[in-house]
């Protein structure tokens, strides 16, 4: 075994026998219950022999990890306790879901949280039986296991939860455990440069710890298998101080633990000593500690099953003994590894751990198990929000001006950050100003901790906003900030919002089940605002050019899903109010940057936001009477094409009886039955008789609306149009005809499924298609739109 690091390895013998005896102690009592969620459903004290009555008949779970993360617990317990520290615990192996029940279980938190899971016998037969189990708990760290703060089935996202923690955090010690597997993705790898961004004075501390247990399912680990030399290096390019604890050789479990502890109270002195240097005004970016502990993957389980070595293998990933019911050999040798943990020595007659044991725990709100970081809504304090009004632009009549809606929304985002100076930020990769959110930039910078130029702008030590180019560290960043009880935004082009997917699923997920657990109190939702969007990402091209984030949104339970599509400035702003005001939510705001018409003044604006839908009267001809066409849109692109098409109708055929109808909150168009937001039969049908042909300007996929509406009365009658995916480095309004969404072709479906006016009106229809052909061959041959085109204007 060793221990390395830049200073002298400490004297062996420092911690008393009796302390470490007391360490391992817990630490097998954790085993113990560990492989008893693995395998029991009965005899939870092994009372009797181990018979395949006592066997769940479906075994399910992962040991490999979970030793080495009990091991790793315990002794942090230990520090926690010596110097009154408040940490929190993240598990990137998240497979190793025993590991933090059972250390839960031990601290009695679990029992707190669910008191029919007692700690006694009886409790610890229903812990054993439920894991894993129909009617039970997952086998992951998911919201069920008091202490955790994220599900734990998909990796990769532990270390950016964990700086996300830490943020306006100064007395938290984030614990941040690594798996060596979870090491090798994309979004672990660009979170080790999240240390570059956290101020040691207003910010907490993260102490990532490497586990190095050599294998993932089937194959061995990258950073397992490289010299220890070249990891250090690693490391250390990284920015940390790397110290090495290595058990891969535990003939003595006292050695261990003894290694372990001293290594942890250097680290611990580092961290002490780089908070006072930081204090007496150092300013030279700290080289944090990471811990790096190599232990065998299913340390204390069976070494050889069938004559195949298990510990210190990829054999020993999921259950090291497969056939326990069916094979008397693999039964005795489960009951000899259960037993080599002594429970004797550890849990009394009636099954309650021992004194010792309790001594290891911390108490009250210190234990990992029972923080309130990790239940982030007990920590929840509201936003003092301006009021919005204060930053609405001007809209004497429809479309008379014009604005920027997210650079009008940058003005409000920056007095909430002044208003809300500790528990509000700003994500995004490398956006903020593009997305023109830049106004923030009057209160507060940029927060970076590496070298600063002066040609820099907004760069400093201390910021609300935090910008990299991995939207994997953003989203990990806010979902970590907004998990221990704060608030925030995730700004982002749309197109490229599909990079954390994957992580949204798992925060989705996480929600929803977490508003089924009482103990679980409710978090600040997650809001992203979507700018850079598909119709204004004509310069940059196909690339750039898709929003079907939110398609993939709505397939989540509805109680948590919100998307909003704001069609000017003045909605933006009563959206966004709203967004920042809710919780348990993850809300899609999706809003366009350019300069474009403003349609609603302040107070219709918030009005039309409660309604989330709603008959624009003033664009309306239809004049209270049952309309010919109902004209529906939703996006603000959508929304100008569509009103372009309205003046059109009103030039050529004035007779018309045309409905306009907005939708903001895209939710509404679902049955109630369905989502919560869904409007009510009566209500959508007043909106959309049932026998009028609909035409809806939609700003996605055009399928997205027929699955929404598909239950509805009119849904036999409507047509929809959206984006394709046809796109290219071309013209916005040759955008709008690549795809069909452009104001010409909308007049033609309104000619096309009107009864009567398809043969009447053939010439109409023909003039359409002559006017896309002219504006066509003006891009092609001037590169702009054309200017009756580009300038157009509602007529009031």
């Amino acid at each position: 075994m060793t221990i390395t690091a830049g200073a002298p390895v400490p004297a062996p013998g420092r911690r008393g026998v009796a302390e470490l005896d007391h360490l391992d102690a817990w630490w097998r009592a954790a085993n113990y219950l560990a492989v008893g969620q693995i395998y029991l459903q009965a005899n939870p004290l092994l009372t009797e022999p181990l018979s395949p009555r006592h066997i769940k008949p479906r075994l399910l779970g992962h040991w490999g990890t979970t030793p080495g993360l009990t091991f790793v617990w315990a002794h942090l317990n230990r520090l926690i306790t010596e110097r009154d520290l408040e940490m929190l615990f993240v598990n990137g192996p998240g497979h190793g879901g025993p590991a933090m029940v059972a250390a839960a279980w031990l601290e009695g938190t679990y029992s707190e949280r669910f008191p029919d899971v007692s700690r006694d016998a009886a409790g610890m037969q229903r812990l054993f039986r439920q894991f894993s189990f129909p009617g039970g708990v997952p086998s992951h760290t998911a919201p069920e296991t008091p202490g955790s703060i994220h599900e734990g089935g998909e990796l990769g996202y532990s270390l950016a939860h964990a700086y996300g923690a830490a943020l306006d955090n100064p007395d938290l010690l984030v614990a941040c455990v690594i798996g060596d597997g979870e090491a090798e993705t994309g979004a672990l790898a660009a979170s080790w440069h999240a240390n570059k961004f956290l101020d040691p004075v207003t910010d907490g501390t993260v102490l990532p710890i490497l586990h190095l247990n050599g294998y993932k399912i089937a194959n061995p680990t990258v950073l397992a298998r490289i010299p220890e030399t070249e990891l250090r290096s690693l490391l250390q390019g990284y920015g940390h101080e790397p110290f090495f604890v290595d058990v891969a050789a535990p003939e003595d479990p006292m050695r261990a633990h003894r290694d372990m502890a001293e290594t942890l109270d250097r680290i611990a002195d580092t961290i002490a000593g780089i908070r006072a240097r930081v204090a007496r005004g150092q300013t030279e970016r700290p080289r944090w500690p990471v811990l790096v502990l190599r232990s065998p993957k299913g340390w204390t389980g069976p070494r050889e099953v069938d004559g195949l070595p298990v510990e210190g293998t990829w054999r020993a990933h999921q259950v090291p003994l497969a056939g326990v019911r069916e094979n008397a050999a693999h039964l005795a040798e489960l009951e000899r590894w259960m037993r080599s943990y002594r429970p004797e020595e550890l849990f009394d007659a009636d099954g309650v751990p021992v004194p010792s044991l309790d001594d290891v725990a911390p108490r009250g709100t210190r234990r990992m198990s029972a923080t309130p970081h990790a239940n982030g809504g007990k920590l929840l304090r509201p936003l003092r929000l301006p009021d919005f009004r204060d930053h609405a632009v001007a809209v004497s009549t429809p479309g008379t001006a014009t604005a920027e809606s997210t650079r009008v929304l940058g003005g409000w985002v920056r007095d909430v950050i002044k208003a809300n100076p500790v528990n509000f930020r700003l994500f995004g990769p490398d956006e903020v100003a593009s997305n023109r959110l830049q106004a923030v930039f009057d209160v507060t910078d940029r927060q970076f901790d590496g070298e600063r130029l002066s040609t820099d702008e907004h760069q400093s030590r201390e910021g609300r906003v935090l910008e990299i180019l991995s939207e994997h560290v953003c989203e990990g960043w806010l979902e970590g900030y907004l998990l221990t009880g704060r608030h925030g935004i995730f700004t982002c082009y749309e197109a490229f919002i599909h990079i954390i997917d994957s992580m949204f699923n798992q925060h989705a997920k996480w929600v929803k089940v977490s508003r089924e657990i009482p103990w679980r109190r409710p978090i600040a939702s997650l809001n992203y605002l979507l700018s850079s969007h598909v119709w204004r990402q004509d310069h940059n091209g196909f690339s750039h050019q898709d929003p079907g984030f939110i398609d993939h949104v709505v397939n989540k339970k509805a109680e948590v899903i919100r998307v909003y599509l704001p069609p000017d400035a003045n909605t933006l702003l009563a959206v966004m109010d709203h967004c920042l005001g809710t919780r348990d939510r993850i809300n899609v705001v999706v809003a366009g940057k350019n300069t474009a018409p403003q349609w609603l003044d302040v107070d219709a604006a918030v009005a039309h936001v409660e309604r989330g839908i709603g008959v624009w009267d003033w664009a309306c001809s239809d004049a209270g009477s049952e309309p010919d066409v109902v004209l529906a849109c939703c996006g603000d692109i959508p929304t100008m094409e569509t009103l372009a098409a309205v003046t059109l109708l009103r030039q050529h055929l004035p007779e018309l009886r045309v409905r306009v109808v907005n939708v903001i909150d895209l939710m509404r168009l679902q049955d109630p039955t369905e989502h919560p937001h869904g409007l009510p039969q009566r209500e959508y049908d007043a909106l959309f008789p049932p026998d009028t042909p609909t035409i809806f300007a939609f700003h996605g996929y055009p399928w997205l609306i027929h699955r929404l509406a598909y239950r509805r009365a009119h849904h036999p009658h409507l047509h929809v149009r959206g984006y394709k995916e046809e796109g290219t480095t071309t013209t916005p309004f040759d955008m709008l005809m690549l795809n069909d969404l452009d104001r010409f072709h909308l007049v033609a479906d309104v000619i096309d499924r009107v009864p009567g006016l398809g043969v009447r009106h053939a010439a109409l229809r023909q003039h359409m298609f002559d006017e896309r052909l002219r504006c066509r061959e003006h891009t092609r041959r001037t590169g702009e739109d054309a200017p009756d085109v580009r300038d157009w204007a509602w007529p009031g």
